[in-house]
């Protein structure tokens, strides 16, 4: 009987999904030796224990999803909810509100420095989200017609990135989209692989945080550009540019996509060119005109 009920523990283990935290970098790591509890005093042996503790959840067949930890947010948290913070339960309370809401990545056997950067990656991405939306929130109402402007911004970027990829070059695409602001530039990144079908495939988080960018962008009538570099098997890559103006990209000629990836941003300096990749005005957007009356 005791046999059976630890098999039937084990399968049960099995199904309980979890969610590891992750110190990634040794400022971080520093700042969480202050609490007594927490044991660890080499930042790379802690990473090491990691990695062979995912590897062991993994072989038993338990999904784990990884987490990056904040020791600020952590100790604001634990402030707030009048919890120790140095205590394990406090760090694994504080582990599971970031599964519901944080930004995560699955652990699906990749070596840690894989996932790493895919980790911080995903938490740039969701902050810069949430960043963009609250402004564009508030934006408010035009003062003339009443329309929201941050939702209006976002249709319109929408529909300007999907004439970017419907127009582009068969291929995969990489697009950067760049808004200068304050009290720095936000940058997005967006992957467009295409399919056998070629219908181009994104990530849904992606996406979003790209559109929200550009339609900032849009709405502030904020200095920015739009880049894309398509990838072919085999062939030279082109690179193609627009520029934002008012609520409109407009079309770079080849002599300024050039410019703009032959020249280094901080020193003004020329840049040698990339062998293989040709320079390109980019493809016609099509009837883009707005339509005439009231516009913001």
């Amino acid at each position: 009987m005791a046999h059976t009920d630890q098999t039937t523990r084990s399968v049960l283990r099995r199904e309980i999904a979890g969610t590891i935290r992750l110190l990634t970098d040794e400022h971080d790591f520093r700042a969480m030796r202050r609490y007594r509890s927490f044991t660890f005093d080499d930042h790379a042996t802690y990473l090491h224990e990691v990695e062979a503790l995912l590897r062991a959840r993994a072989s038993q067949g338990t999904h784990t999803t990884v987490a990056l930890f904040d020791p600020e947010e952590y100790a604001d948290f634990c402030s707030a909810s009048g919890l120790d913070p140095d205590a394990h339960a406090s760090r694994s309370r504080f582990t599971a509100e970031l599964a519901a809401g944080g930004p995560t990545v699955p652990y699906e056997g990749q070596p840690l420095s894989d996932l790493l950067p895919d980790l911080v990656d995903e938490a740039v991405r969701q902050a810069t989200w949430e960043y963009t939306s609250t402004l564009l929130a508030r934006l408010g109402s035009c003062s003339t017609c009443g329309e929201d402007l941050g939702r209006a911004a976002f249709t319109r970027a929408t529909r300007l990135l999907l004439r970017v990829l419907e127009t582009a070059p068969p291929g995969d695409r990489h697009l950067v989209c760049s808004v200068s602001g304050s009290p720095e530039p936000l940058v997005s990144v967006l992957h467009a692989d295409e399919d056998i079908d070629g219908v181009p495939h994104m990530d849904e988080a992606e996406a979003l945080e790209f559109t929200s960018v550009l339609a900032l962008g849009l709405a502030t009538h904020s200095p920015g550009g739009l880049v894309m570099r398509v990838s072919t098997p085999g062939g030279a890559d082109r690179v193609h540019g627009w520029r934002l103006r008012g609520y409109r990209l407009d079309p770079l000629t080849a002599g300024e996509v050039f410019d703009a990836y032959c020249t280094d941003i901080e020193s003004g300096d020329l840049i040698s060119p990339e062998s293989n990749v040709d320079y390109c005005a980019p493809p016609d957007l099509g009837d883009d005109h707005l339509p005439p009356g009231h516009h913001h």
